[in-house]
């Protein structure tokens, strides 16, 4: 975004007004709202939203807090609705039947539930199709609406309600799917993996293209639940910055086939910085648990060298 300037972002009209149910100190909607401030103030969007957290607190009919057209899906079928509304657009227009001076942009929010797991197989279908869409991920690590049950999104080694820790469990025991990494690999126009930092350049600069880039764009962007984390909800960019810090949750994009990293530390900080904070890993930190640290480590230190090598090619 070459003029980029966060005051002009900041005082862009907001797409998603106040007065939703969504928790205190939520990821979700800070995402949303930063994403939908990449739009144009003259361009129009249609909304696709697949259920869950987002969903449920954002719109109960007939009140919505969205100020472009919207669509609530099933788990199962954000990425095959959207992309057949895009369709029907493009037909619309090419026989005369929409105005030509008034543009939309198609744009679709999931959890990691309905994007990682129950909705893959149309979001997969939509990104092969070569639409011209953009599907984000708000990525909270588990079906945090229905009671903070595990997904594949979910870090090896988190307590949740269907992974609990105990005398038989020391959580989660697989590591989390790499789902942007997944998505790149349907030869996409554009990925983008990003989270919130201090000025939140890097999530708008990718929201912008994202949004702006022709064909099937898809962003994932990890988004803190102070709930389903289990930390104290003011610390949610303390979060995020270890989260980058420490590679657990690398910045980049793949554009058109082009791995590039957004974001390198400084410093490498060891995954703990990142663990201790939370409540769903304390359990790691008691005594005899040490090696499950080491191998946590050694899984995130293993995708970061990969990430490396991709985009050193």
């Amino acid at each position: 975004m070459s003029d980029y300037s966060l005051k002009n972002i900041m005082n862009k009209p907001e797409r998603l007004a106040p007065g939703h149910r969504m928790c205190a100190g939520c990821g979700a909607t800070i995402a949303v709202r930063a994403v939908l401030r990449a739009l144009h103030e003259d361009d129009h969007a249609v909304i696709g939203n697949a259920t869950g957290c987002l969903e449920v607190s954002s719109f109960m009919y007939p009140y919505t807090a969205w100020e472009d057209s919207y669509i609530h899906n099933a788990f199962e079928n954000a990425g095959a609705t959207l992309s057949g509304v895009e369709t029907a657009y493009n037909a619309l227009k090419k026989r005369g039947k929409l105005p030509e001076d008034e543009n939309f942009k198609f744009i679709t929010f999931g959890g990691d539930g309905g994007t990682y797991d129950i909705g893959f197989q149309s979001l997969s279908g939509a990104m092969e199709r070569g639409h011209d869409m953009v599907y984000v991920c708000y990525d909270n690590g588990a079906y945090m609406n229905t009671g903070i049950q595990r997904s594949s999104a979910t870090p090896m080694y988190a307590d949740t309600t269907t992974t609990p820790v105990g005398k038989q469990s020391d959580g989660k025991m697989q590591n989390r799917k790499d789902l942007a990494s997944i998505i790149a690999d349907h030869d996409v126009a554009y990925v983008g993996q990003t989270t919130f930092t201090s000025d939140f350049k890097d999530l708008h600069s990718k929201a912008n293209k994202a949004i702006y880039t022709e064909g099937p764009c898809f962003l994932n962007i990890m988004t803190p639940c102070p709930r389903g984390w289990r930390y104290d909800t003011p610390d949610i960019m303390k979060i995020c910055k270890l989260a980058i810090d420490t590679c657990y949750w690398p910045m980049f994009e793949v554009d058109h086939g082009k791995w590039k990293l957004t974001y390198e530390p400084k410093k490498k900080l060891p995954i703990e910085d990142f663990l201790r904070p939370q409540g769903r890993f304390k359990h790691l930190f008691k005594k005899g648990n040490e090696d499950l640290i080491v191998q946590f480590q050694e899984e995130v230190d293993r995708r970061w060298e990969d990430l490396l090598y991709k985009c050193a090619r």
